[in-house]
């Protein structure tokens, strides 16, 4: 266990908590979601690169569970009101390792170190103590914070999606995959939808339902899956893979990983938690340190979720 920002996790999970207060029983982020049984079908590319289970068995079927979700901190907020959206995705294979894959609909995070996302989340509890409008509070944040520019300027242009299975989601940072002999590559991943990506016109705004993303699923899904498809983005030297707010160059190498069915809406499974660190073999962390932040401030917020507060 990684106790390097244990001094912050407390902290920064009751900063996360100041948002829209405490909602007893919810996640700190990305409250409000869905939760989908789903298979993932390998393409075998991979297999070369990392010995992942789930990555490798060409022609097989991998267990899933996809949580659907907004990124706001209250449970209670409608669709529209929240313009991230993310996608977690908890790969079970028979008889192999657990591996959790994140993802959002914007291509880089707005923190690079602990320190400095705690201190932005104090600025924008700040800004929402003032009165702030949200494009206002974006602005300053970017103005005060400049490894966040590229967040901001992606979330500014973020329209409410049709339907989670029109997003294109991204994981973020890097990770590490190794081969059978231990041979290491950085890599990304993203979730590429079947269905266009598509946003929703001004006009059709005005009749949604609050949950229109959770219905919209519910019905697709009694028809067809909803199908993703994983690239795996490959590194090269000196791309960086311990600042999530720096995207890599356009142009690198991208291999297909496989094929994400989602085929019906769930119970969320009790105590779920998706940690990005819970990779398998095959798989690690890169030296990202927000990436391994994330891990105990994702224990604390379970905890106190089990606990009900």
């Amino acid at each position: 266990m990684d106790n390097t920002w244990g001094d912050l996790t407390n902290p920064t999970v009751d900063e996360l908590e100041r948002l829209s207060g405490v909602h007893p029983g919810s996640r700190r982020v990305h409250a409000k979601g869905i939760c989908c049984r789903a298979a993932f079908k390998p393409s075998g590319l991979a297999a070369g690169l990392t010995t992942a289970v789930h990555l490798r068995e060409q022609g097989g079927e991998v267990e899933a569970i996809v949580r659907f979700s907004g990124s706001s901190s209250d449970p209670s907020l409608a669709d529209l009101m929240s313009p991230g959206k993310g996608m977690a995705v908890r790969f079970q294979p028979a008889g192999g390792d657990v591996s959790v894959l994140t993802a959002v609909n914007v291509p880089v995070f707005f923190a690079k170190t602990p320190s400095s996302f705690i201190d932005l989340i104090k600025e924008a509890n700040r800004l929402k103590g003032g009165g702030f409008e949200a494009i206002a509070a974006a602005a300053e944040l970017a103005a005060h914070f400049p490894e966040a520019r590229h967040a901001m300027a992606h979330i500014g242009k973020l329209r409410p999606p049709a339907s989670y299975g029109a997003c294109r989601y991204y994981a973020i940072h890097a990770f590490m995959l190794v081969d059978a002999a231990g041979k290491r590559r950085p890599a990304k991943f993203e979730w590429l939808p079947e269905l266009e990506v598509e946003t929703l016109s001004l006009g059709a705004l005005k009749s949604l339902p609050e949950d229109y993303l959770e219905r919209d699923a519910a019905e697709r899904l009694k028809h067809a899956p909803l199908r993703f498809h994983l690239n795996i983005v490959l590194g090269q030297d000196g791309d960086p893979t311990d600042d999530p707010t720096v995207p890599w160059p356009d142009g690198r190498e991208r291999i297909e990983g496989g094929i994400l069915e989602v085929t019906d809406v769930i119970p969320e499974p009790d105590g779920l938690t998706m940690d990005p660190t819970v990779t398998g073999a095959g798989i690690e962390p890169s030296d990202d340190p927000i990436l391994r932040f994330r891990s105990p401030v994702y224990r604390e917020s379970a905890r106190r979720r089990g606990r009900g507060e």
